[in-house]
């Protein structure tokens, strides 16, 4: 069952529990928002399990780095549950000895329990899935069919079928590190976790106008160290990239990819590819008269513009 609202209420109290899921090698944290005048109904707007990218956390969608509301007590004022994730070795969630090598399939493995728990005690949840958490979005609407409801994808990493195999190498990969239409590749020793600078971040994350940059050294404070493995991964070095073997069945649900103009990883026809091949929708911003937005979607200034827009698409498909 889900829950229902009363719009009659412009400001709902929000409750706020934590709770661990996952698998015993790689637990996850996972907050849980939702209203406390909740009613379960069948009607309801579906839960949403709100995903982040590499090197971050699950508190980019809680707020922003300059104080204002975030995605999920925004979503969870509109009536849905919504259940924020870190991934395994990030956040609160604990951080193994191999986690320099984990993959993004042992990452979507540990998130499916909690997209599995969802589905049962509430209703299957839509999927919001930033950048690199995209390919586990995908592998989690291909192989748990009935656990998921739908999937927005936020400027979200492509499937390892969409990616041209990059080789092994890293002075290879260094010379392409510029190519765009490759994603800006990077290289990373399987050895030690990733780690980037400020330098890094205001290229990639903090390159747009609408990006908070007066708040720069508290966004910069909540950037964490990544898995090498899931980096590579990113890039389809050696071929690593994780694939989808029926993309059919991830367009059996509703798709959605949002996608800002200003993100040097995510050009417009990268983005559009993927909704293409999963027979979603492409929700290009500056197409809505929405501009000047780069990466992190969810904490620029417009945060809450782009969040409406997402929650009517929601709404209209009865979501």
């Amino acid at each position: 069952m889900m829950t229902s609202t009363r719009p009659t209420d412009p400001a709902p109290t929000l409750s706020h529990q934590c709770f661990y899921s996952g698998t015993d090698a790689h637990p996850i944290y996972v907050d849980r928002l939702g209203r406390t005048d909740a009613v379960l109904t069948a009607s309801s707007p579906a839960p949403i399990v709100m995903l982040h990218g590499a090197f971050h956390t699950g508190a980019c969608y809680h707020t922003t780095p300059d104080g204002r509301e975030g995605w999920a007590p925004w979503f969870a004022r509109q009536g849905r549950t919504v259940y924020v994730v870190d991934w395994p070795g990030h956040g609160r969630s604990p951080r193994r000895d191999d986690f320099a090598q984990l993959s993004g399939r042992t990452m979507a493995e540990s998130i499916a329990v909690l997209v599995q728990q969802v589905a049962r005690e509430e209703a299957a949840p839509v999927v919001m899935a930033h950048s690199a958490s995209g390919p586990m979005a995908w592998w989690l609407a291909e192989q748990h069919r009935a656990s998921v409801a739908a999937v927005v994808g936020v400027a979200p990493g492509a499937p390892g079928n969409l990616l041209p195999e990059l080789p092994d190498d890293p002075l290879r990969i260094a010379a392409l590190s510029h190519d765009e239409s490759l994603g800006c590749p990077m290289y990373s020793p399987l050895d030690r976790p990733v780690q980037v600078g400020p330098e890094f971040m205001r290229s990639f994350w903090a390159n747009a106008p609408r990006f908070p940059h007066a708040a720069f050294q508290a966004y910069a404070r909540s950037v964490v160290a990544e898995s090498a493995r899931l980096v590579n991964e990113r890039f389809n070095i050696g071929g690593t990239a994780l694939r989808i073997e029926r993309p059919q069945r991830v367009g059996e649900r509703p798709v959605l990819v949002v996608t800002g103009p200003l993100d040097p990883r995510h050009p417009r026809a990268a983005d559009e590819a993927v909704a293409t091949f999963f027979g979603g929708e492409f929700m290009w911003l500056p197409d809505l008269g929405i501009d000047g937005n780069g990466h992190m979607l969810m904490i620029e200034d417009n945060n809450l513009q782009i969040a409406e827009r997402i929650e009517r698409w929601l709404s209209a498909r009865e979501l």
